[in-house]
């Protein structure tokens, strides 16, 4: 199996996203929305996707719907499809304004999802693991990052916004045996006891920026200002960014300035994928040849 820079393992989706809404509605109440979407999503996805378009060689280890499978090859990401073909992919519907989101998911094949990652990992060899679920058998984790930091394997995770896992036996050893784990703002207070056993956490603050705190660094970097259609993705996105520049050995203050760049770049169109930009955009935005639009500031948050 050809070597990779990045192993992106967890779940996807197809996202039915409905953006442009005024609000969320109310108790019994119908809205009409501007934009709707029906993507490909997913933190695996998006993650790998983001850095893929950066550069970085990806694979993805996910339970993926054809159309998945079909937008990675496009981006020339590997792929590792654990679904079979009876199961039915997982969905999730997206009612999107500019500030706020809510979500209602049909988990489908991600139910069985978690084996069946630990399974495929076995034959990989990648330079750097994200991990994009929240994990149910927490001690078979530990035992997985254990072997590949004993590997030389650096790891990062994203556990996004998920109460059930706090407190959760083995978690804060989980935490303290990974390089990177990213939280948004939320999370960071969802999860702050076990955050402080963290090498590296990486904030993702929305139209704030992002901020970096270990033991030996504190940096916060500010997000550029986009005009925002949807949110949904975004914290993704910038995990993307953020490895593209990790991966590099880039310092602290460039990774997040990746990260925020590439996350707000995603929130200028519904979904998480449509907006990500390319290398050559990306490389055009830092020489400053890129002009400035004046509008809101990105969220940069999960999911």
């Amino acid at each position: 199996m050809p070597r990779v820079d990045l192993l992106v393992v967890g779940e996807a989706f197809e996202d039915l996203i409905f953006a442009g809404l005024p609000r969320l509605p109310k108790r019994g109440e119908e809205l009409r929305c501007a934009h709707y979407v029906s993507t490909v999503g997913g933190g695996a996805v998006i993650t790998a996707a983001a850095a893929a378009r950066l550069g970085v060689a990806t694979r993805v280890i996910s339970a993926l719907s054809a159309a998945g499978v079909r937008y990675l090859r496009t981006q020339r990401v590997q792929v590792t499809n654990v679904k079979r073909a009876h199961e039915s992919h997982a969905v999730t519907a997206a009612l999107s304004t500019p500030d706020e989101r809510s979500f209602v998911t049909f988990d489908g094949v991600n139910v069985k999802l978690e084996p069946r990652l630990l399974r495929a990992m076995r034959r990989q060899h990648p330079r750097h693991v994200h991990f994009a679920l929240a994990p149910v058998r927490i001690d078979r984790w530990i035992r997985l990052v254990d072997r590949l930091r004993a590997g030389g394997v650096t790891t990062s995770w994203d556990f996004g916004w998920n109460p059930s896992i706090r407190g959760r036996t083995g978690l804060d050893r989980l935490i303290a045996g990974l390089d990177i784990v990213f939280m948004n703002a939320a999370e960071a207070v969802l999860y702050a006891r076990a955050r402080r056993r963290a090498r590296n956490a990486v904030i993702k603050l929305g139209a704030r920026g992002s901020r970096w705190l270990s033991r030996t660094v504190d940096v916060t970097v500010r997000a550029p200002r986009v005009r925002v259609v949807d949110t949904t993705g975004a914290g993704d996105a910038f995990n993307g960014g953020f490895l593209a520049g990790f991966l590099e050995g880039r310092p602290p203050r460039e990774c997040l300035r990746r990260g925020n760049f590439v996350g707000a770049a995603a929130t200028t169109k519904a979904g998480g994928l449509a907006g990500l930009p390319s290398l050559r955009s990306f490389r055009v935005a830092a020489s400053g040849g890129e002009p400035r639009r004046s509008a809101v500031g990105a969220k940069a948050g999960q999911r």
